[in-house]
Order: structure tokens, then C-alpha cells, then sequence
């Protein structure tokens, strides 16, 4: 890193992860066999501006309704593994199973069944594990 503040800054952005989604990040950030070191910067920039710059940005729309697009967007591109991180941070910020559902009849009136059905199959599986952790 080049300097003490994107230290900071990256810092910061990690710790607002761990708040939204209740595990450290840092377990999804370990470099991969054969990855290219620029891969490191990668995910830092990437880290910054996801969970350093957007999420933090609560004041005209809150943690919980951002997560809610969130899980939406996710669901809508078939990015079915960052859906499920959506999905832990959308139920650890207030959202209700109930609601998630809602999303995905949502998602199938104006994305499609095939892709709402996709997605609501890891939100199914997501909920389980909720359910199996408490």
C-alpha cells in the first residue's frame, strides 16, 4: 500500500465488512493459486470502494433498503455467490426472510421466473444456515 492513509481508509473498509456481514472479510481476500500480485490490489480497491465508500453512505438510504437492492442486483445478474454474501447483510441489517421473498416475486415479475428461481434457491439456502446458526 502506498501510504498510511489508503491504509486507514482500507482498514475502515474491512471493519464496516465485518459489521454488514457479521464475519470477517478477510477470508474471501486470501490470494488463490496462480493469482497475479496486482490481484491484491484488485480486491483492496475494490474492498475501498464497496465497503469503504458506497455502503457507509446511509443518509438518504439506509443500511437495510440498501442491502435489499443489493440482494436485487445480485439476484438480477446471476452473480449467485457475491447473492449470497447480499443476502447474510441484508438479514444481519434488519431485513426479514418475509421481505427477501418479497424481492425475489419482485425480480420474477420484471427479471424473469427462471432467473428469480435461481436466485431464491441460494436465498433458500442462505435462510437455512441462518436458521441452523441461531
Amino acid at each position: 500500500m502506498a501510504n498510511t492513509q489508503e491504509e486507514d481508509r482500507y482498514a475502515e473498509a474491512l471493519a464496516h465488512a465485518e459489521r454488514l456481514l457479521g464475519i470477517p472479510l478477510e477470508r474471501f481476500l486470501d490470494p488463490t493459486a496462480g493469482e497475479p500480485a496486482n490481484g491484491a490490489d484488485f480486491k483492496r480497491l475494490a474492498t475501498v470502494q464497496t465497503f469503504g465508500a458506497a455502503w457507509p453512505r446511509d443518509e438518504v438510504l439506509d443500511t437495510r433498503t440498501r442491502a435489499l437492492v443489493s440482494v436485487t442486483i445480485a439476484a438480477v445478474l446471476g452473480t449467485l455467490e457475491p447473492l449470497r454474501g447480499q443476502l447474510r447483510i441484508a438479514l444481519n441489517n434488519g431485513a426479514t426472510p418475509e421481505e427477501i421473498a418479497e424481492v425475489f416475486i419482485h425480480i420474477a415479475a420484471y427479471a424473469g421466473a427462471a432467473r428469480a428461481f435461481e436466485g431464491y434457491q441460494v436465498a433458500a439456502q442462505v435462510f437455512a444456515e441462518t436458521a441452523r446458526d441461531r
